[in-house]
């Protein structure tokens, strides 16, 4: 009996988490999207432009799965502690988080969009 719990136990718990192996590639991935995100930024050298990017890289990261996501926050959060400590203004962190999490919850990243910012970004 107690074997039998133990499979069952087993088939639920890998079933319901099926795709944990795919985790580390997500969270690569992730991270590639958030630093492609900084490296357009930076490219861009747009007025305006800081939340556009934020929530792109937090969107793009997060649809790569549970890594992505994972991935996004965290490189969002240090970021935003790093810079936090630098004397960087409160409320530009806050706003800086709120567009980070708008991408990563699946908010358009075109919502934050400044006008004439061109296409290929």
């Amino acid at each position: 009996m107690k074997l039998l719990l133990a499979g069952l136990f087993l088939i639920l718990a890998v079933g319901t988490h099926a795709q944990w192996y795919n985790f580390p590639r997500e969270a690569y991935q992730g991270a590639r999207d958030m630093w492609r995100a900084y490296d357009d930024m930076k490219d861009a050298n747009w007025k305006n432009s800081d939340k556009y990017f934020h929530a792109r890289g937090n969107y793009d990261a997060a649809q790569r799965g549970p890594g992505g996501r994972w991935a996004a926050e965290v490189i969002s959060d240090g970021r935003e502690w790093v810079q936090g400590n630098s004397g960087r203004g409160h409320e530009d962190s806050a706003a800086d988080q709120q567009a980070n999490r708008w991408g990563r919850d699946g908010g358009d990243p075109n919502h934050y969009r400044p006008a004439g910012l061109p296409d290929q970004y």
